[in-house]
């Protein structure tokens, strides 16, 4: 009895030993790390799918702030995904952390300001906001002028396209040379275009990437013309020779057209500044007579017809001299 009974415990305890080896076995072939790299491996040879896995793995993502809880929530947001483009687009090397960190000490450099002087509520907020909004005015005035540096340097570089090109080098040859020899900031842009194509993304996505990095009306005209050229042929060089063309004729417009509306632009920044420089200046030299503005209800009325004026006049002038070519 006792032997049967030992020989039906060894039975078992194999029994349970080999079950639990069977689903171990189960489990790492199916759901484990080595079935995963082969299941990964297996997505790399298949057609189509090698490209996307590289662009996955391999191209890096620009980070929002130095913390991943707070670069997580916030490309939850679409306003700050927003804000950090057009901080790409100003050429600054910022995270967009510390674009807002900069827009709150304004707002609070703003309040201890209003506090200090003791100002009513209206020309406090305007006072407050302003202070805000001058990283962000600083952020666009640097866009604005790494466009137009961007837009001057075009037609060179359909010229250099062209003649290198003429001269038998592929585009992707042509693009690292771009990115070694033209100045900045237009090195900057076409280095990062080749880096993206060297890592795996396609020529088509790494020109859309371009074209959406840089947003100007003359460079999308020379990514369509590659593109089209290699899907259906033709000769590039006397394409992107006539569009350097183009552009050349289009700024040389767009410059006559800057000095014939000088004037105009002057009396929009004299008519806007004009007002708050009084002010200032009847404040330091007499600010009894000038305080009526802003401590009797009919100054402050007086106050916000005013501003309302002025914005519509500034905006009227500004509407009049920017001039699209």
């Amino acid at each position: 009895m006792d032997t049967l009974f030992y020989a039906f415990a060894v039975l078992v305890f194999a029994a349970v030993s080999l079950l639990i080896e069977g689903a171990y076995l189960w489990w790492s072939s199916s759901r484990g790390g080595q079935a995963a790299r082969v299941a990964r491996r297996l997505r790399l040879m298949t057609p189509g799918a090698a490209a996307h896995e590289h662009q996955i793995s391999i191209l890096k993502q620009r980070r929002l702030a130095g913390s991943v809880a707070a670069d997580r929530m916030l490309r939850r947001m679409p306003l700050a995904l927003r804000l950090d483009h057009l901080l790409q687009q100003s050429g600054l090397r910022w995270l967009l952390s510390h674009l807002i960190g900069m827009i709150l000490t304004g707002l609070f450099l703003g309040w201890i300001v209003v506090r200090v002087c003791d100002i009513p509520v209206a020309p406090a907020m305007l006072i407050v906001v302003g202070f805000g909004m001058v990283p962000m005015l600083m952020v666009v005035r640097l866009r604005g002028e790494r466009m137009r540096k961007l837009e001057e340097q075009l037609p060179e570089v359909a010229d250099f396209l062209a003649r290198a090109l003429r001269a038998g080098h592929s585009l992707t040859n042509v693009l690292h040379m771009l990115g070694a020899e033209m100045p900045e900031p237009i090195a900057s842009e076409f280095r990062f275009t080749h880096e993206e194509i060297h890592y795996g993304l396609s020529m088509h996505d790494a020109l859309h990437s371009l074209a959406t990095r840089v947003p100007l009306t003359d460079l999308r005209y020379m990514v369509i013309a590659i593109l089209i050229q290699r899907e259906s042929g033709g000769n590039l060089a006397d394409i992107l020779s006539s569009i350097g063309c183009i552009i050349r004729a289009r700024l040389k417009l767009i410059a006559q057209v800057r000095v014939l509306s000088a004037e105009g632009r002057l009396s929009a920044w004299v008519l806007g500044l004009l007002p708050f420089i009084v002010i200032v200046v009847m404040t330091l030299t007499n600010r009894r007579y000038i305080s009526v503005l802003w401590t009797d209800p009919a100054g402050i009325q007086i106050l916000w017809y005013g501003a309302g004026m002025m914005l519509v006049g500034v905006l009227w002038l500004r509407r009049l001299v920017r001039i699209k070519v």
